[in-house]
């Protein structure tokens, strides 16, 4: 599907979509508390506000399980009560949380046995992307979108070709994805999305100072960037997860009618169906002898 076409308000205007990690696997884990990440978050997205009273910010709740929609401050009713900031902000985004928590709980119960403590990237960006193509096609004048990954779990293989299409999509679309990484591990997913988009990835070595990094690497508009020494990519993990075991590869088989990915030779591609290499020499050699068993 096509983008729509952009109507910008001015190049200072922001729509910030943040996705905002509450697995509760890696948040347990983690020296840093979900509180403290939380007083953070909060003052960055009240700066964000502040800067510019045309700027939106929407939050969404990237679980476990599922995804949802935390925070929208376009929506007339986060707009009347305390012109979306702070404390309106933190309590309207709090009992949000809190609902989402609950309902990510309930679905955790019917996980399956072995499964990676990841949360649902997939699905936060597709939403993202949802959001964003709707404000594209409100026929109205709307901000510069940008979304931004706040993340801790670990990548999920299993959500590689998901997560892969939605980054294409949002570099058709010329959305760029920040990535702000807090776990112990980096994210190869998160790396390869800003690289690919245009994007800001940082992976803040103090995370008491967290707020300092969101401010001064991701609180600027696209156009002031410009203008900016920004962290640049360094390293990128380009490895990519097979489709058969979804386990991420250094070397792998690619099909070459729909590039899927496959860590061991097969004989057919599970994805459209061809036939690889080998099976097509054998076939070849079966018809050979078929023909030359006349001559002897």
């Amino acid at each position: 599907m096509a983008s729509a076409p952009s109507k910008l308000y001015s190049d200072d205007v922001s729509l910030v979509v943040v996705l905002l990690d509450t697995n509760p696997f890696f948040w347990s884990s983690s020296y840093f508390s979900f509180t403290q990440f939380l007083s953070h978050v909060f003052a960055f997205l009240n700066a964000i506000l502040t800067m510019n009273q045309l700027n939106q910010v929407v939050v969404i709740a990237t679980g476990y399980n599922t995804c949802d929609y935390l925070y929208d401050s376009s929506l007339t009713s986060n707009q009347s009560f305390g012109n979306g900031r702070m404390p309106a902000l933190c309590g309207i985004l709090l009992q949000n949380l809190e609902e989402f928590f609950i309902k990510d709980e309930k679905l955790s119960k019917q996980e399956t046995d072995g499964r990676i403590a990841c949360s649902l990237l997939s699905g936060s960006l597709s939403m993202a992307l949802c959001y964003i193509q709707r404000v594209f096609r409100s026929g109205t004048l709307h901000p510069q979108p940008r979304i931004l990954c706040l993340q801790g779990s670990p990548d999920g293989p299993e959500q590689y070709v998901a997560i892969m299409n939605a980054i294409f999509s949002a570099q058709r679309s010329m959305i760029p994805i920040d990535s702000c990484y807090i776990g112990a591990q980096n994210s190869a997913f998160l790396q390869q999305a800003s690289y690919i988009t245009g994007g800001v990835h940082h992976k803040p070595q103090q995370l008491d100072g967290l707020f300092q990094y969101l401010m001064t690497i991701f609180g600027t508009d696209l156009h002031s960037r410009n203008f900016l020494q920004l962290p640049k990519p360094v390293g990128v993990d380009f490895r990519a997860s097979c489709f058969c075991h979804k386990n991420t590869i250094d070397m792998g088989y690619i099909c070459s009618v729909c590039l899927s990915i496959f860590c061991k030779h097969q004989k057919k591609c599970s994805t459209c169906g061809s036939v690889f290499g080998q099976a097509q020499s054998d076939d070849a050699s079966a018809e050979n002898r078929k023909r030359k068993a006349p001559d002897s």
